[in-house]
């Protein structure tokens, strides 16, 4: 599907060309001198209009566009902008004088109608927007109403200061073919404030009907988040998913439809050149994954075999990976800057099902202290994967697969090393479950089962649960806002495209059959009971960078990376966010009597955690702190804590001994089992190696236009005020780029994934 919007026919009085504008009431089919369309009558209202063309490729236009602007005190004469006197050229904003017969008091909307080049000849242009300023200060006794004059060349008078004048701005951001599309203003505004103009108000809330009516909520599965009611923007193979019964709200509103399920907006989908990019990126993985032979079923008949399929030319980081992945300080080092940064707990005291003894890890820690005394200095650290225990397993190639739910000990050392010292494969205690240690029988096995627990919790609830799935809820919350409330608008640019890429996610991934059986040992089955256990466990407070690193114990590991750029950046947001929200809430009353945004934040309570108050999601806001508080938390998981799960997947996933998907071999059941034998068994098979090597190769990296955290390419809240916040905002971020480059080229393993230049602003891969 194209992406770009075919518009409805005009009526039959409106102009379709510049040889019958003649006939429509407002416009004489003279053009004045410059490229004004001449009107009858003489003096009026005098208003600036900034049209903007998007920078993508082919988004300007050679056919002629008609504007008309709608106030709460009539409606202007329509205005034919035509090639050549006026250019529509990619990236650039055409700048008129235009005169209208009298003000038009508070402007509604706009009304453009896109003409084709010539009939036969597609033609498309991408509006980005229009701003009109006005009306404007001075005599206008010598402009005809209907009057339109290019003053694009003025750039000092177009873009200047106009004080007081009012700006009104018509946010479009998609393409256009022919026909009809009326724009609403879109000037940040409350609801309080809309409610000064009664047709404002009446305007917003017919948008909000609308909204519900486009964006509504439905089940996935038992226990998970709720998603978008919406087919894949393409031409399905499968049928629709049948008509479920609708949900309804406390106040009887439906919030599903029994219709089939309506297929997502080419304005909310991937570009042409972004899916090319993507299937490209695919189809180049497939190549490779059968040139190393990793598309074959059996098993590896040595570690010989796995180092000739996987050992060649890969990024720096993974290179490091294979030359290190033994040791026990790169384990340790991985719960800090690992692609799953947000696991390690300080240990104060061992949970009764972990016995570890003074006599077990006596050797590791070393002689001068003891168990309890590191405990009680706060430098014993646990890694819990409770939430895999008994979860149901797949199968691939027709053999069982298998996860275990490990307890690891790791020591701070007094080099500043965190050393693993301890491990057990199973939450139960016993003859059964053997405690592991350094250069003990076993060690490299047990590690090896840690790694692949590690995965399927990291990629199951930390990257698809915490980042997709939750930015979706957030998604359709903030589309059924109407598109003038400043929550919409400062969102916005922070969900673009998450409904796509989530929607692929479950058609490739989660559906039976998919990369999920066929790469990871849980399978699409223990995926969703792991999501759902995942959501029910959930809290507020491990999705807050501060609140997360105070709760874990975590705030003087050195080395931790992610923890030193995560708080900065968190930071960072937390001052932006904080100045947007000052500009339209003065106080906290003007917060808790938004029912917009209280309706928008019990949503995300009800459909987003599952109305779980243990979770402390906020059912409603009371105060300008717990509003900044809640959207900085949602800006920077669809930024930021996305890029540190999602970008160093491929990195340290690559030498598959490292991460392993799934494992073959149940946990073994003491020491003396756990050969080198044993191991080579139990490492995942080359065909599932080969799966999840083709996806990871594809999903670490941006797919389309890279659109870093302040990009803001589609920044809908117009205003000096604004502009200010987002400037300071960008500078801090170039600081922080700065420090992170700074540091990086003093290590021998670099911690990029946070660097604000390679976090993207939304969730889109």
């Amino acid at each position: 599907m194209r992406n770009l919007l075919k518009c409805p026919k005009m009526p039959q009085n409106a102009p379709k060309c510049p040889k019958i504008a003649q006939s429509y009431p407002g416009i004489e089919s003279s053009v004045a001198p410059g490229g004004a369309v001449s009107g009858s009558g003489g003096g009026g209202a005098r208003y600036r209009l900034g049209v903007a063309t998007g920078a993508q490729c082919g988004g300007g236009t050679l056919g002629g566009v008609t504007l008309g602007l709608v106030g709460t005190r009539g409606e202007s004469p329509r205005w034919l902008l035509g090639w050549p006197r006026h250019r529509l050229r990619p990236g650039h904003t055409l700048w008129l004088e235009v005169t209208c017969p009298r003000p038009l008091g508070t402007l509604l909307s706009l009304r453009l109608h896109k003409e084709p080049l010539l009939s036969l000849v597609p033609d498309r242009w991408f509006c980005a927007s229009v701003t009109v300023t006005g009306p404007l200060p001075g005599d206008s006794a010598g402009d005809a109403p209907g009057d339109i004059r290019d003053i694009s060349g003025d750039v000092g008078d177009a873009a200047g200061d106009d004080g007081d004048v009012p700006t009104a701005t018509f946010p479009c951001h998609r393409w256009l073919e022919s026909g009809d599309l009326e724009l609403r203003e879109g000037t940040a505004r409350t609801p309080r404030d809309a409610a000064r103009v009664p047709e404002l108000l009446q305007q917003r809330q017919e948008e909000r009907r609308e909204r519900r009516e486009s964006f509504e909520w439905a089940p996935y599965a038992p226990g998970w988040p709720w998603c978008l009611r919406a087919l894949p923007p393409a031409l399905c193979p499968w049928p629709p998913p049948p008509a479920t019964p609708p949900e309804m709200t406390s106040e009887g509103q439906s919030v599903t439809s029994q219709a089939p399920p309506p297929e997502l907006s080419p304005a909310l989908s991937f570009p042409l050149g972004h899916r090319a990019q993507l299937a490209a990126r695919a189809a180049a993985a497939q190549i490779r994954i059968r040139l190393r032979g990793l598309r074959s079923g059996g098993s590896w008949r040595s570690f010989g075999d796995v180092r000739a399929a996987l050992e060649g030319p890969g990024t720096p980081i993974s290179e490091y990976v294979v030359r290190h992945w033994q040791s026990d300080a790169f384990f340790g080092e991985q719960f800090l800057s690992g692609v799953n940064p947000v696991l390690l707990r300080r240990c104060p005291r061992l949970p009764p099902n972990f016995p570890v003894t003074e006599a077990v890890v006596a050797p590791s820690l070393g002689t001068g202290t003891s168990l309890q005394r590191e405990m009680e200095a706060g430098r014993l650290f646990l890694a819990d994967y409770a939430l895999l225990e008994g979860l149901p397993t797949g199968t691939i190639g027709g053999r069982p697969q298998f996860v275990a739910a490990p307890l690891c000990l790791l020591w701070l050392s007094p080099h500043g090393r965190l050393l693993p010292v301890a491990i057990q494969l199973s939450q139960r205690p016993g003859p059964g479950s053997p405690i592991f240690v350094p250069g003990g029988s076993g060690w490299a096995l047990a590690k090896l089962w840690v790694r692949g627990a590690h995965f399927v919790l990291h990629e199951m609830v930390t990257h698809l649960l915490h980042g997709h799935f939750l930015a979706e809820a957030f998604a359709v919350a903030t589309q059924r806002l109407p598109a003038a409330h400043p929550v919409h608008q400062l969102l916005l640019p922070h969900l673009r495209f998450t409904f796509h890429i989530n929607i692929l996610a479950r058609e490739t991934l989660l559906n039976p059959g998919g990369i999920i059986d066929q790469a990871t040992s849980v399978g699409r089955e223990g995926t969703l009971a792991l999501v759902a256990r995942g959501t029910a466990a959930l809290t507020l407070r491990e999705l807050c960078v501060p609140d997360d690193v105070a709760e874990r114990g975590v705030g003087d590991i050195p080395g931790y990376h992610y923890r030193d750029d995560a708080l900065d950046i968190w930071g960072a947001i937390h001052s932006y966010v904080e100045g947007i929200v000052a500009l339209f809430y003065a106080e906290d009353q003007e917060v808790a009597e938004d029912e917009e945004l209280q309706e928008w934040v019990g949503e995300i309570f009800t459909y987003g955690v599952l109305g779980n108050e243990k979770s402390g999601f906020p059912s409603k806001l009371c105060n300008r702190p717990e509003l900044v508080k809640f959207l900085t938390m949602i800006i920077f998981c669809c930024s930021a804590r996305h890029a540190a799960v999602n970008s160093g997947q491929y990195d340290y996933a690559a030498w598959m001994p490292n991460t392993p998907g799934t494992l073959q071999r149940p946990p073994p059941a003491s020491a003396a089992e756990a050969t080198e034998e044993l191991l080579v068994a139990t490492l995942p098979c080359p065909e599932a190696t080969g799966a999840l090597l083709a996806l990871l190769s594809v999903v670490s990296y941006e797919g389309g236009e890279m659109r870093p955290l302040g990009s803001r390419a589609q920044d809908l809240l117009s205003g000096p005020a604004p502009r200010a916040l987002l400037a300071s905002f960008r500078s801090r971020l170039a600081e922080i780029s700065e420090r992170i480059r700074a540091r990086n080229a003093e290590l021998e393993l670099p911690y990029p994934y946070l660097e604000p230049t390679c976090v993207t602003e939304s969730i889109s891969i």
